[in-house]
């Protein structure tokens, strides 16, 4: 029996456009300026592991460096308390399109008011990194119920939609 899911590509390409949740005096985002490899890895895995997310699971070390030490990519941090409450990866290989890479929050973070503050400060430091023109993201339906809304509320807007089969 096959499976469908959606995955939705979504942009924006003024920062006029951006609907920005004000921030919470409680959440700290820190960008992490010196590549730290197995913290990329370790976030990814945190974030990512209650929605499933694989594709880089069988990465050596020297991939997780090579795209970490990248020019093209930087990392945040959110931290609530002292714990990581999320973070977000940034990539801009051709010096204008400015994709939000990985964006997520920490299970126990989940539901309690973080992914909209949390992405306006991912999109404005899309913007704000020197000859961004546009920034986009991707989603799907494995992803938290609430995230496509939420990129929605903060202003992008769905440039494309990708219906795929899986099978059982």
């Amino acid at each position: 029996m096959a499976q469908t899911y959606t995955t939705y590509y979504l942009e924006m390409t003024s920062p006029d456009q951006l609907k920005a949740k004000p921030q919470r005096s409680d959440l700290q985002i820190v960008e992490c300026e010196e590549p730290q490899p197995a913290l990329n890895r370790f976030l990814y895995q945190l974030v990512g592991s209650t929605w499933e997310w694989g594709d880089l699971d069988d990465w050596s070390d020297a991939q997780w460096r090579a795209m970490v030490e990248n020019e093209a990519h930087r990392t945040w941090v959110a931290y609530h308390r002292g714990a990581i409450a999320g973070y977000y990866e940034l990539f801009r290989p051709d010096g204008r399109s400015t994709e939000i890479r990985y964006f997520g929050l920490a299970p126990q973070f989940l539901d309690r008011g973080f992914g909209g503050p949390l992405l306006s400060y991912a999109i404005q430091s899309a913007w704000q990194w020197p000859g961004t023109e546009r920034v986009w993201v991707h989603t799907c339906t494995f992803d938290h119920p609430a995230a496509l809304a939420n990129y929605q509320a903060r202003g992008m807007r769905v440039y494309q939609e990708e219906v795929c089969d899986i099978s059982s």
